[in-house]
This record gives structure tokens, sequence and C-alpha cells, in this order.
């Protein structure tokens, strides 16, 4: 059996360069120390084993649930998301909340959205002056949040609306930067000092989002339901299979976890979308190409089956994904991944980054090239923006949905240019990756 190597660096420092360098941190690695790893990255995530072979990522997702413990694995999260959230769950229950999600994300019902995803692009748009440069976030931030709060609360005015607006808005920004994202990773900075320390901020948020979301919860189970399409009341609406619907903690705990994966996740692929778009000419000019020949107003649908579309989009979470790792799995019982033998309680984590980098399969890997994925057909294991697996994100199909129909009405109802600045570079946001947060654009039309 082959060995394991690991970084000779102290875990402090490693974890030091997880945070605010994480690309970094994994190609560096990789160079020393081959393509499986063993991280250690301090107190709250000893001895990571990262992996990026495709045979190797195969093997662990492709293993059976009962194999490992994956919520148990994404601890870090609790605070964002609860301790009911899908992501924290194991075993039955995962299954069984699984199962009564699935629903509201049927691909079926992607089609009740796409015209709720084109108005608000445009509304959101349509505010930017013209002529003068915006922070690419912020744009993206208000489409994806406007998304959301509709497809999930079934919610776009009035004074309910912005008040959670702005709430999530403040909730999510609590993580919005390497800096901030160390009360996720270090339990030390996780201690109340009042309303003035950051933890305390955060609780306070938190406790503010909790309200919010309690009162819509209760005023919802009091309202007729039989009628709503919004994500909220098909959960409320949706029974297990002993008859029991999900209690308030859990719904509260879930609506935060489709806020984080639904709002947070798409508003940073959407903002590398534009970007890449706008730094490769040839790129924008033949999606435009694609998306106009369809005719003024064309049908949601088929603007989400164009093939260039897909692939920008594809390339767009293949270079830079929004997360750079699946769900950590610990090992219940030892297991064999290609030469490696791993005891129990080993955490595997297949990283997404790192087999999107292989150059053996992405030749000249760090250029953006959407004609990749028109010219070859990658396996899941090669290719898992979303993750894979029972793990897979259930959202997927809004996402790319969202993704695709929000990209198509920017660039062929507007012109941008990319203004002078500093180079623009992936940074830690929270768990994910996003572009740094200068990057801007102008609308010249």
């Amino acid at each position: 059996m082959v060995t394991v190597n690991t970084p000779k660096t102290p875990p402090q420092w490693q974890l030091f360069e997880w945070i605010f360098d994480p690309t970094g941190y994994l190609e560096r690695n990789q160079n020393q120390l081959g393509e499986t790893f063993n991280a250690h990255l301090g107190v709250n995530l000893d001895g990571f084993v990262f992996v990026s072979h495709p045979d190797h990522v195969r093997t662990i997702l492709s293993a059976p649930a009962r194999c490992f413990d994956a919520g148990r694995a994404n601890g870090i999260l609790g605070p964002l998301v609860g301790d009911n959230s899908l992501l924290l769950l194991d075993g039955a229950v995962h299954k069984q909340q699984r199962q009564l999600l699935m629903p509201s994300f049927h691909g079926d019902r992607m089609v009740t959205y796409g015209e709720i995803i084109t108005q608000l692009t445009r509304r959101a748009i349509d505010r930017q002056p013209q002529g003068e440069a915006f922070r690419v976030r912020s744009l993206t931030e208000e489409i994806t949040m406007r998304v959301i709060l509709q497809a999930v609360f079934g919610l776009n005015q009035g004074d309910q609306y912005e008040t959670m607006r702005r709430t999530m808005s403040t909730f999510l920004d609590m993580t919005a930067s390497p800096v901030k994202s160390s009360l996720l990773f270090l339990k030390s900075l996780q201690r109340n000092l009042g309303p003035w320390s950051p933890w305390g901020r955060f609780l306070a948020i938190r406790d503010q989002l909790d309200e919010l979301l309690y009162r819509e919860i209760q005023q919802r189970r009091q309202a007729s339901l039989e009628e709503r399409q919004d994500i909220l009341s098909l959960l409320l609406l949706a029974r297990d299979e002993e008859g029991q619907g999900m209690s308030d903690k859990e719904l509260r705990d879930e609506l935060v976890t489709l806020l984080l994966a639904g709002h947070e996740t798409t508003a940073t692929a959407l903002a590398w979308a534009l970007y890449w778009v706008h730094r490769v000419d040839s790129v924008r000019d033949r999606l435009i190409e694609e998306i106009t020949a369809l005719g003024e107003n064309p049908d949601p649908m088929a603007v989400f089956k164009l093939p260039y579309l897909t692939a920008v989009c594809n390339e767009t979470l293949r270079i830079y994904p929004v997360a750079m790792v699946t769900f950590p799995r610990i090992a219940k019982e030892p297991i064999q991944v290609g030469d490696y033998q791993f005891p129990a309680e080993t955490v595997l984590a297949p990283c997404i980054y790192l087999t999107h980098h292989r150059e053996d399969i992405f030749p000249d890997s760090h250029s953006f090239k959407p004609e990749r994925f028109l010219e070859r057909q990658y396996s899941p294991y090669e290719f898992y923006p979303f993750g894979g697996g029972n793990r897979r994100c259930l959202g997927m199909a809004l996402a790319m949905y969202e993704l695709k129909l929000a990209l198509a009405t920017l660039i062929t109802e507007h012109e941008f240019t990319l203004p002078d600045q500093p180079p623009v570079k992936p940074v830690r946001r929270g768990i994910t990756l996003a572009p740094s947060p200068g990057l801007s654009l102008i609308k010249t039309r």
C-alpha cells in the first residue's frame, strides 16, 4: 500500500493558507506531495485527505451512503445552517429529509421560474447607471437574492420582502471575506463577548433572521397553501412515509440552507461568468450570436438548452468552481481508494478544484476555453461542480437555469466593458471561491 504524504508546515500555518490562499495551498501541496495528500488544518479540520484522480473520486462518490458520515464532516457549517440542515444529516434521517425536499427542485418546476428570472434580471441591471463602473457582485447578489426570495418564499415586494432581503444579505455578509470566514474555521473566535465582538454580531444577526423566518413559517401554517407554488409552501405540505411534516426548526434550517446554497453560490457563479465573457471577446461575440439567433423574447427553455451557453457556464464552473471540494466524507469502516488503504474515521475530500485543473483532462487548464465542453463529454468524476453521489446539490437544476438565463439576458440586452482594475483573483468567501471584491463592469448600453 502507498503512504499518503503530509505537508511539513505546522497545522496552524496550513489553516492560515487554507483560509487566505486556498487555491495556492491546494496547488503547492499537489506539486510537492502528489495528487493525493493529507492536510492538517488545525484543531477543527485535522486529517483531511484530498483526492483528485477521477478513479479515486469515483470510488468515494459512488460508494454506498452507509460507508460514510458526510453530515458529521460538515460541522463547520453548523453555526450558519443549523443542526437540522440537510448538509449536516446522515443515514436514514438524511435520506428522509432529502426526499421531502426533492419535489421542490424537480425539473418540471423550472419552467415556472424562467420568466421570473428574466424579469428580475432586467430590473436589477436597469437600476445601474450607464457609463459608470459598478461592482459586479452587487448586481449578481441582487438578482439571485430576488430570485431566491420569490422561489422560496413567494415574496417580491413590500415591507416584509425588504426586511427579509436586508437581513439575509447582512447575515451572509458576516462570512464574506477571508478574514470574516475565520469565524467558521477558528473555534477560538466563536465566543460571544458582547455586541461589539465578531461572534456577538454574528449571533445577533442570526437571531434577527431567525425571528423573521419563524414568523413567516407561522403565518404560512395558518394560511391556505393549495394554490401557492413557492418552496416554503411545498415544504409545509410535504409528508414523510409516516405522514409527518417538518417541524419549525427543521424548516428554518432548510430555509437557511437554501439561502446559502441557492443565492450565495449562484451569485458567485454569475459574477465569474460575467467576468470571463467580458475578458475573452471571442467568447462574448459567439455567445451573443447564438442567443440572438433565437429571436426576440425567446422561450426560457430554448435558452437553457443552447449548447455554447451551456459550455460557457460549464467552463465557468470548471475553472473556478464555487465549491473547491465536495462535502468531505468520514469513513465509517476501512476503505481502499486506489493503492491507498484508509482506516475508519479518515476524512476523505474529493477536490473539485484540483480535478478540474488536471492537465491530462483539461489541457491549458487555467485558460478559459468553453469549446472543451463541445468537443468532449466529461464523466461525473472529471467534472463535478455540484458534488456527487447521494450528496449532490439538490438545487443544481435551478442554479444552472438561473445562471444561464441571467447571463443570456444581461449580455444580449446590454453592453458592458471591463474597466482598468487590479487583476481579478479567486478569494475565499465563507466556504466558497469567489472573484476578488473589486471586480467591476461599466454598462455602456
